[in-house]
């Protein structure tokens, strides 16, 4: 009688999803790890547990699929925490397999022993041990459907020692075929007629999409959507790109909503909640009537009424639209998307002379500027950071879905260089560009060996103002300048530092020499550092408008 053990069990269940990919550290998974090669799974191994995590995060933002990490028990677990946290405030499928001591050692102070589903219960979707051997494959099966089912998030699954190294006959085995709805919930015909009627009497609509359009795979029916009545879209990081931001009908993000009064929004797949202002500095005006489409009946209404709620799938949602709206004929909105479009020259103007001058240093606009000049259509960006994050997501032009990755609601640095080597994985032939503060690329800067291990030659360009410049900027508006503690780095060589872990390094000091720098880094085809030294002065949107919603917020607590 055939007997197999758990990493078998495990891989099959993975295989049959279709997944090929595993992020890991070595060690009480190794059973897991095993099994996935000889099937012919690619094993990625960072250099940190954390890096792992944002690697599965960062596929399954650049594909739309679950990602996998797995990790070993104890300090694997709690090293990875932060990766799954990032990944519940931003609803990503994700799957994080972790060793833990042997069930019979339970109580004993065992190697290695923590209440890890305790610990990683609040930030996941689901957290389950698998109790018994036989149950295992049962276990993974259960674990990718919470991951993937209705609204998206990370789960995680322990196995204990003994129970992963049992051997059980194959026949006692249940592996599940059939274990998740095939048909996505849709709206009420009902719903649909009062939504339609609302676009359609609308003077000033606008669409704001968010993940659940990207992870419902509905950017064709967006796009076609949005073509069909003229409504422009604006999307949050994890739908940039579902329409082209080269077309009038594609914004980068919702602050456009700032320069408009909206009369209709449809909100598709997207929270009510720091990326539309928070409660107290809203993007949606007081008077629209807003249309909120969400998988989760509880994100419905969040921070301010809604005039209509619809619980459904996006794609399902915008299939019934669009069904409804081919059959009336829809108007221009030229005027509308003119006031809209403003807003796509107006940070070049508040910062020409930054874009304008030939000296050092380097303005920060203008070095995100000419990164989004210079690459192809097709290029995937992971923007990192604070305020770097801010300028690359000002100046990016995003073409096509699920080219544009960042961090969201956790505001968690040091993704970077993993969502790029995790892009690069899933795009081989396509180029891949991160940008970072010189703050957050310390964070998991060896996974640069990582990079040149696996021959991932992602390009990772450091805006370095020597300071973690959002933090030193805020306490300089609220105390005066250089009243600042903590936030002093200095000059670091990390392109040196770069090169000793097996990428190609360049520091970058004129306007003049970025372009020329980015054609070599690329040409390299290695791994590779653009350490480029920005204005230490400049100061972003986005920090200044922290500065605003912590005064709305005190003001209102008080």
């Amino acid at each position: 009688m055939a007997t197999i053990d758990g990493g078998e069990m495990v891989a099959r269940i993975l295989e049959r999803e279709g997944i090929r990919e595993i992020f890991t550290l070595p060690g009480d998974v190794d059973l897991i790890l095993r099994a996935a090669e000889s099937r012919g799974f690619r094993i990625i191994d960072t250099r940190h547990e954390q890096a792992a995590g944002h690697m599965a995060d960062g596929w399954a933002r650049v594909t739309g699929r679950p990602g996998v990490a797995a990790v070993t028990s104890g300090p694997g677990v709690t090293d990875v925490v932060t990766a799954v946290a990032n990944a519940y405030a931003d609803a990503i499928p994700m799957l994080v397999l972790a060793g833990r001591s042997a069930i019979v050692e339970d109580e004993t102070v065992a190697q290695q022993s923590l209440p890890q589903v305790e610990m990683m219960r609040p930030i996941t979707k689901w957290a389950y041990t698998v109790p018994r051997p036989q149950r295992i494959a049962e276990f993974t099966a259960m674990a990718l459907r919470q991951a993937t089912t209705g609204r998206p998030g990370p789960v995680f699954l322990d196995i204990p020692d003994d129970v992963m190294k049992a051997q059980v006959e194959e026949e006692r085995v249940f592996f599940p075929e059939e274990y998740r709805p095939k048909a996505p919930p849709a709206a009420q015909t009902e719903a649909i007629a009062k939504a339609m009627d609302a676009l359609e009497s609308a003077q000033r609509p606008v669409i704001l999409a968010g993940g659940g359009v990207w992870f419902a795979q509905a950017a064709d029916e967006l796009r076609e959507f949005a073509a069909l009545t003229q409504i422009p879209v604006l999307a949050n990081g994890k739908a940039r790109g579902c329409v082209p931001e080269d077309t009038p009908l594609g914004f980068g993000d919702f602050v456009p909503l700032a320069a408009g009064q909206p009369d209709v929004v449809l909100v598709l797949g997207a929270r009510l909640g720091l990326f539309t202002g928070g409660r107290y500095l809203s993007l949606i005006p007081a008077s629209a009537k807003v249309i909120q489409v969400d998988i989760e009946g509880e994100e419905i209404g969040r921070n301010r009424d809604v005039q209509l709620g619809i619980v459904g799938d996006c794609r399902e949602v915008l299939r019934q639209l669009l069904e409804g709206a081919r059959q009336h004929p829809w108007p221009q909105r030229d005027a509308w998307l003119e006031v809209l479009g403003r807003t796509r020259q107006g940070r070049s103007q508040a910062f020409a002379a930054g874009l304008a001058s030939s000296e050092p240093p380097i303005h920060p606009f203008r070095l995100a500027t000419e990164v989004a000049r210079f690459l192809p259509d097709d290029a995937i960006i992971a923007a990192d950071g604070g305020e770097a994050w801010d300028w690359m997501n000002s100046a990016a032009v995003v073409k096509r879905p699920g080219h544009w990755l960042s961090h969201g609601y956790l505001g968690c640095l040091g993704v970077g260089l993993s969502f790029g080597m995790a892009a690069k994985l899933a795009h081989p032939n396509k180029p891949v560009l991160v940008t970072t503060g010189d703050g957050s690329i310390g964070l998991n800067f060896a996974e640069f060996h990582t990079a040149a291990k696996h021959n991932l030659p992602v390009v990772v360009v450091v805006f370095n103002d020597k300071a973690w410049g959002m933090c030193k900027h805020g306490q300089e508006m609220a105390r005066g300048k250089g009243q600042t503690v903590a936030t002093e780095l200095g000059l670091v060589h990390y392109e040196k530092a770069a090169e000793g872990l097996g990428a190609y390094g360049e520091l970058v000091e004129k306007p003049a020499d970025i372009v020329p720098a980015l054609k070599r880094a690329f040409k390299s085809g290695k791994p590779a550092c653009l350490n480029v030294l920005i204005d230490p002065d400049a100061v972003s949107p986005a920090t200044i408008g922290g500065a605003a919603m912590s005064s709305a917020i005190m003001a209102a607590a008080t």
